[in-house]
């Protein structure tokens, strides 16, 4: 048996309102509801686990890193979730050309102020 990491389990995102925020997962970003326990929401992101949760100390009482969630069309994802309510603070837009594939990326804030990210990877057609 090994002890080496093979991915990330689960996600802290520290939010301030435990309902407004699975409101915004559930509904505007359609993730999957696992179950509430009090103050933490449990959602499902593909392999990988997001806990919403308050600060539980004031060390802990900081913005949360920035998810990139992967989307296989961008301009599709980004629309149904504008429809949706999501406030979006750019436009899909390319960040780089790669040998393989171009990266599209947009931003918005999530319903406690945190920055997430959409992703995609656009690969030309097959030839």
């Amino acid at each position: 048996m090994s002890s080496a990491i093979t991915h990330i389990g689960q996600i802290a995102i520290n939010i301030r309102d435990t309902d407004r925020a699975i409101d915004f997962y559930q509904h505007k970003l359609g993730l999957p509801f696992l179950f509430r326990a009090g103050d933490l929401a449990f959602f499902q992101s593909g392999q990988t686990r997001l806990m919403l949760s308050k600060a539980s100390s004031p060390e802990f009482d900081h913005p949360s890193s920035i998810l990139y969630f992967f989307v296989p069309d961008l301009t599709i994802a980004h629309a149904e979730m504008k429809a949706r309510g999501v406030e979006f603070t750019d436009e899909p837009h390319l960040i780089a050309k790669l040998p393989d594939h171009d990266l599209w990326m947009v931003f918005f804030k999530d319903s406690e102020g945190n920055t997430v990210g959409l992703m995609s990877e656009v690969r030309p057609p097959a030839k």
